[in-house]
This record gives structure tokens, sequence and C-alpha cells, in this order.
């Protein structure tokens, strides 16, 4: 079985280093990139990259200029690593299509879990596994939702985040629960990092958004 290729993209050689060793040990093949477009480069030349580290602050080009120009190709899971803890830079890499984000200093464990529960799940593709309810449908195999027969463009993350509300639908869920279930770890950020993704699926989903209830002083629950 081949090797699942992860592009590391960070300035510090030493960071590079240190996240790929770790990658290694776990079996993973790991690229590398210095600056923003180097990692472009090293992107379009291996169209079979399955997840990126994408450092924020790089010369020549920054990590949201990066992930803007990845995006508008590609929906590669992104895990995206900043020195700043500014709540602000945190919803903007999640408004990009950013599937996790970690602030420096980190444990290079802790980002190897993490790079392996987003692998997992992206790699669950074996069952031809669609599921349907109230006029929505997602193939899990295909990673497709179509809504009354229309396809919509979801990012990894809010593919995630329906396909689990929709697997239990008529639960009320709470958005630790859901942080732990999606996001595959205790997360311990704030619990608009939920509402934010839901703001934005309900927005794609249109008329079909008002499936997901909000439920007050909890989470929500999807209802069809």
């Amino acid at each position: 079985m081949n090797k699942l290729k992860v592009l590391v993209v960070d300035d510090e050689s030493r960071m590079r280093k240190l996240v790929k060793d770790f990658l290694v040990k776990q079996n993973y093949e790991v690229l590398e990139a210095g600056d923003g477009s180097e990692a472009l480069d090293v992107f379009f030349a291996n169209q079979d990259i399955a997840l990126i580290i994408l450092d924020v602050m790089m010369p020549k080009m920054d990590g949201w200029q990066v992930c803007r120009e990845i995006r508008s190709y590609s929906k590669v899971p992104i895990i995206m690593l900043t020195a700043r803890t500014d709540e602000r830079d945190e919803l903007q890499g999640f408004q990009l299509g950013v599937d996790e984000y970690i602030a420096k200093p980190f444990s290079p464990k802790i980002l190897v879990a993490r790079v392996e529960a987003i692998l997992r799940r992206t790699a669950q593709v074996a069952e031809d596994v669609v599921i349907e309810c109230g006029g929505i449908s997602i193939d899990k195999a295909a990673h497709v939702v179509t809504i009354d027969g229309k396809t919509i463009d979801l990012s990894f993350k809010e593919f995630e985040l329906l396909t689990y509300f929709m697997e239990n639908k008529g639960i009320a869920l709470s958005r630790e629960k859901i942080l732990n279930s999606v996001w595959n770890y205790d997360y311990f950020g704030d619990a608009r990092t939920i509402d934010t993704h839901v703001k934005k699926l309900r927005s794609k989903m249109g008329e079909k958004g008002d499936l997901i209830k909000t439920v007050w002083g909890m989470g929500y629950k999807f209802e069809a």
C-alpha cells in the first residue's frame, strides 16, 4: 500500500524537521516547502497529496494566500499552524475552509493525532454508504451531497458536520459532543467554532438549512 503524502509548509527548517520526523515514524511520506510560493509549486506537482500542514507567517506568500489558492482548486484537508492566537485569525481560517487550526507551540504527538484523525475520516470510502433524509442525499464514498437532486459544494468539515447531524437525526447534540465527534479530539477552544460552521452549512443548504435546529443553551438537532 502506498504511503499517504503530507505536505509540511514552514519557513523554519527546524520546525519542518520536527514535524517530518514524527510523521515519518507513523509511515507517512512527507514533502516540504520553505515558503508559500514553493508550497504551491510542490502542491501542483503532486496531485496525490493527502493533507497539508501550513504555517501562517511565511515570506513571499503567507499561509492565508496559499490556502485561498489551493482552495480554488482542491478540498484537500489543511491544518494551519500559527504563533498567533487571535480569534479573528481562527475564524478567518475556518471561513477559508481550514480543517484544523493549531497554535504554536504545540505537541508534535497531538499534531500527528489530528493528522491521523482527518485522514481516517477522508479515507473512509470503502463502503458505498448513502444517507438520505428530507430531500438530502449524502454519498459518503463519493463525498457528494445533493439536495433535491442538485449537488451542493461543501468543505470537508461541512460535509462531516452534515453527515454527523443526519446520522444522529432527532437527537439533541451538545456543542462539546459535536466537537469531540466531528473534530475527533477534545477541543478546548470557543464554542463559536461550531456556530461558524453551522451558519455556513445552513447558508449553503438554502431552505433545507432550517432542518438543522438550534437547541438553545445546548447545541443543535437535525429534524426532517
